[in-house]
């Protein structure tokens, strides 16, 4: 017989809601690796540059709301990217406490070789137990947990 205390023990690592998000998350940030490698991007910079793909000439600000980071996390990561020439970052006109960060044309063409990252992950998550419907249900459910969980933190 089962030990009905175990399976409601909230401290019991099996239990936990976060447990398989936090390892799902790090095995996926982990299968990007060999294909960001090719291109020079670690993951938290492929992220950087999506954002920028979609839309450049950004504050640190807006970036760092976008990605959900504290921008103490994000402005080595931005200085690497400038050394590494994918971006300039400029001091605003308006505001020089604002800076604002921009693709340079390295990074606009490093666009081209990101195109196919999406789809290979996507094609290593897709196995005849997981298809492309339950990964976009999946996806749906994240981002409302996200909306919820910043919603709830914003209180």
């Amino acid at each position: 017989m089962i030990d009905d205390k175990e399976n409601t023990d909230p401290l019991k690592l099996s239990n936990q809601v976060c447990f398989p998000i936090y390892s799902v998350s790090r095995l996926i940030t982990r299968a990007y690796q060999p294909y960001l490698k090719e291109i020079g991007l670690t993951y938290p910079q492929y992220l950087v540059m999506m954002v920028l793909w979609e839309e450049d000439h950004l504050s640190i600000n807006h970036i760092s709301e976008r990605l959900l980071l504290n921008t103490n996390t994000l402005s080595p990561l931005l200085q690497r990217m400038e050394s590494q020439e994918f971006i300039h970052r400029n001091r605003c006109n308006e505001d020089e406490r604002s800076v604002i960060i921009c693709l340079s044309n390295k990074g606009r063409k490093l666009k081209e070789k990101a195109a196919s990252v999406p789809t290979d992950v996507l094609g290593l998550l897709t196995t005849e137990n997981i298809n492309l419907s339950e990964i976009q249900h999946l996806k749906g459910v994240l981002e409302n947990w996200m909306q919820v969980l910043i919603k709830k933190q914003n209180n």
